[in-house]
């Protein structure tokens, strides 16, 4: 038995995800049932959803304001580790 829904979606990213799906040989609708089939077989989504902890937040900061060491290479990022 099937039953009818409506989403509201980008319609920018709705567009360009049904030419990718059109790519894969699939329409909008079978692809939402396959990610209907994967939260089921998943118990949840089939990928990884976190708020990231207090450390990679910091380095996340860090990174966008290219704070923290850098390296010229990766014998010289080894060699700081191995401190």
């Amino acid at each position: 038995m099937k039953t009818q829904t409506t989403i509201r979606v980008d319609e920018v990213n709705y567009n360009l995800a049904k030419d990718i799906l059109h790519q894969l040989g699939l329409n909008y609708s079978q692809a939402i049932g396959i990610f209907n089939n994967m939260i089921v077989m998943n118990q949840g989504l089939p990928f990884e959803v976190k708020i990231p902890n207090h450390e990679t937040q910091k380095a996340l900061d860090e990174l966008e304001a290219r704070e923290g060491k850098s390296f010229n290479s990766v014998d010289e990022l080894f060699a700081d580790l191995d401190t």
